[in-house]
């Protein structure tokens, strides 16, 4: 086991698949010299050269559209998207031409292409630094997306995303770049790349989260367990396809729901699970999901991004909600301050 930050085990995981395979390469602005605006690429151009780490000119699209020829013909891109906000150019390659061309040419071309996407807020950047877009791509049939939350994961799911056959994005909280943890570098993968994980174990209330709120959610957890509420959290890991299996299993056995995501409520994955779960677990609901998200609200300035993103008082706020107990947040426990 290894201590290392998070942005460390990406880097890591980057170096392991490239020399598993000469076919990966990475793409993106200043991602070879410079090693990247948060150092992710740091000393991969020098150890594997600037043919397979590959400094780009600013042009998003033209970025994606190169990943795609270069995927055709057999390579195996890691694209950066230096910024959340950065990825809205690249749209149409990645909607048009990414998600579709396996389904297009009914299965004789795959695109093992991995975008890595740095998303979410916390580090007090204006607005396209700060965006949690993913909503946008779970929508978009053809797309693998995965988010990761710890070191381990961001290790291990960055080369499954590579080794995949399928398009991957993958979101990485750039809020938790420096945060350490063990890294077993050896080890084979615990769970497949679609796999849910239950991070803590619970009876009363399921807590749901992804990527940078993953930590908040089982900081949550502890508090609640001080006013007798036992909370499973389950770290999502997958986001499209979801893990509905992991989740029901969970909400079937505490009979409440509560989701947490940075981007907006309306449109959000968690209005997708909340309602997949109300269907299929109706009978066992003892109160209707609750959200805790974003606000509907473009990404705020710096200064008030503290007010904007869940924190540890509103998901608590949640978690009363859900057990029917008195919020000292009525009004503003989901994204829209008159819910």
């Amino acid at each position: 086991m290894t201590s290392m930050t998070f942005g460390r085990a990406i880097n890591a995981g980057l170096r392991r698949a490239m020399e598993q395979d000469p076919r990966v390469l990475i793409m993106g602005e200043d991602v070879g010299k410079l090693g990247g605006v948060f150092r992710i690429t740091d000393g991969l151009q020098k150890d594997f050269g600037p043919l397979r780490v590959v400094d780009t000119p600013l042009a998003e699209s033209g970025i994606m559209g190169t990943a795609v020829g270069l995927a055709f013909r057999g390579y195996r891109p890691v694209v950066e998207i230096q910024f959340d906000g950065f990825i809205y150019p690249a749209f149409d390659q990645i909607v048009s031409q990414v998600a579709k061309m396996h389904y297009r040419t009914r299965g004789a071309v795959k695109l093992p292409l991995t975008i890595r996407v740095p998303f979410g807020g916390g580090i007090g950047s204006p607005e396209h630094h700060s965006e949690s877009p993913e909503a946008y791509f779970t929508h978009t049939s053809g797309l693998r997306v995965i988010s990761v939350s710890n070191p381990q994961d961001a290790y291990t799911m960055i080369q499954q995303a590579i080794a995949s056959d399928d398009p991957v994005l993958y979101f990485e909280p750039k809020r938790r770049y420096h945060v350490k943890g063990e890294v077993d570098e050896a080890a084979a993968p615990q769970l497949p790349m679609g796999t849910a994980r239950v991070l803590n174990e619970g009876s009363d209330v399921t807590l749901v989260a992804y990527g940078p709120l993953v930590p908040t959610a089982r900081d949550a957890a502890v508090a609640a367990s001080d006013e007798g509420v036992s909370v499973e959290v389950i770290d999502l890991r997958s986001l499209a396809p979801i893990d509905f299996a992991t989740v029901e299993a969970s909400v079937r056995k505490t009979g409440r729901l509560v989701i947490t995501h940075e981007a907006a409520q309306s449109g959000g994955l968690g209005a997708e699970i909340a309602a997949s779960i109300t269907e299929r677990c109706f009978d066992y609901l003892e109160h209707a999901p609750v959200r805790v998200t974003g606000f509907d609200i473009p990404y705020p300035a710096s200064r008030l991004e503290s007010h904007h993103l869940p924190d540890l008082d509103r998901i608590l706020d949640g978690v009363d909600c859900a057990m029917d107990r008195p919020s000292s947040l009525a009004g503003v426990v989901s994204g829209s301050a008159a819910s």
